[in-house]
């Protein structure tokens, strides 16, 4: 199994960002995708998650109204569009895929997830 995260980079606060993961070797509409940040110095924290049909997204607080996931599961891809940029918004982002049975109770724990990208970096300037 592997995930490919891309499309981080270094971008102006109040920009935006899209964020691709391309899943292979799983049956990609069984799996919830989630994506996680870290910043150096902290925990791994939870950003969004999506069902395995799209149809139920979760959203930090942090995050609310300013990111939005999606999935194509002909395309074995996840996104993460990024929008209004904050300083505080730097950091690797990694995606994530778990049972899709896990969703609704687990959807927040990186330790529920079973695969995991490399991580794509964001940084956001002033």
């Amino acid at each position: 199994v592997q995930l490919q995260a891309s499309g981080g980079g270094l971008v102006q606060a109040g920009g935006s960002l899209r964020l691709s993961c391309a899943a292979s070797g799983l049956t990609f509409s069984n799996y919830a995708l989630g994506w996680f940040r870290q910043s150096p110095g902290k925990e791994r924290e939870f950003v969004a998650a999506i069902s395995r049909s799209g149809g139920s997204t979760k959203y930090a607080d942090s995050v609310k109204g300013r990111f939005t996931i999606s999935r194509d599961n002909a395309k074995n891809t996840v996104y993460l569009q990024i929008d209004s940029l904050k300083l505080e918004d730097t950091a690797v982002y990694y995606c994530a895929a778990e049972n899709w049975s896990n969703y609704y109770s687990d959807y927040g724990r990186a330790d529920k997830y079973d695969y995991w990208g490399q991580g794509t970096q964001v940084t956001v300037s002033s």
